[in-house]
């Protein structure tokens, strides 16, 4: 009788088992899926949300510092003239509107990025090899000396919908939980180009390896394809960036 009794036990101890696989792939209350990390904040107070990936985790949102983690500002600058004679740090806020600010974060030159200071302490601007270890988790063939560096990690990687990214925003799934945005960029070459572009369309993120005396490694996404590419690019322009910890 006593063994018999045992087995009613069993379809609860299942179901409670199933139930805590289901909650482990719901999203928190924040939208942000399970496995985000908590929160950090930068010395102007704003608060990220992070999340982990593999063995990395990552801020959720693209920083929106004015200043260096040891308090001193950092320079805006907003003239289209004066940004394209800079080799000294500098930001901006896309099309020098504050209000993009919130959702997309700043644009940052790569001198800022080069100052070690940007993100907070025990948080840094990803290596080149930072973002290769982040794809290579996400996509096993992926190669960083190929174009694209992945087909499918930007999938992983991007916010899913509309409301950013233009249609078709293509492969997003945001899986990651990593809400990758198309914060575009800021272009030193604007006289023969343009001051700011791609916004809704592209992502540009900054990583803190130099390439040579005048460009640096970055990696930027697209709405019309899947891919992450690794791409080198002008220390001059203003691009986003993610911070990773330490």
């Amino acid at each position: 009788m006593k063994k018999k009794n045992k087995f009613w036990l069993y379809p609860l101890v299942l179901m409670g088992f199933t139930l805590m696989l289901v909650i482990g792939c719901t999203k928190n209350d924040n939208g942000f899926p399970s496995n985000s990390s908590g929160t950090v904040t930068d010395i102007d107070g704003n608060i990220y949300q992070t999340v982990t990936i593999g063995t990395q985790t990552w801020m959720v949102e693209n920083l929106k510092t004015t200043k260096y983690n040891d308090g001193t500002k950092i320079p805006l600058v907003t003239a289209d003239t004066s940004w394209l004679k800079l080799t000294t740090p500098g930001y901006c806020w896309y099309k020098d509107t504050s209000t993009n600010k919130d959702t997309y974060g700043a644009l940052y030159n790569w001198y800022a990025v080069n100052t070690g200071k940007l993100c907070p302490s025990g948080w840094h601007v990803p290596k080149d090899s930072d973002w290769s270890v982040l794809i290579k988790f996400l996509d096993k063939n992926a190669k960083p000396d190929s174009f694209p560096e992945s087909g499918i990690a930007g999938g992983k990687l991007k916010e899913t919908g509309t409301a950013h990214w233009l249609s078709p925003n293509m492969g997003a799934t945001n899986e990651t939980g990593f809400t990758a945005l198309p914060g575009g960029l800021r272009d030193a070459n604007w006289k023969i180009a343009f001051s700011f572009g791609f916004t809704l369309s592209s992502g540009y993120w900054w990583s803190s390896t130099e390439f040579d005396a005048n460009n640096a490694w970055l990696r930027y996404m697209d709405f019309n394809l899947s891919y992450v590419c690794r791409s080198k690019n002008s220390k001059l322009n203003g691009f986003s960036v993610r911070c990773v910890k330490d």
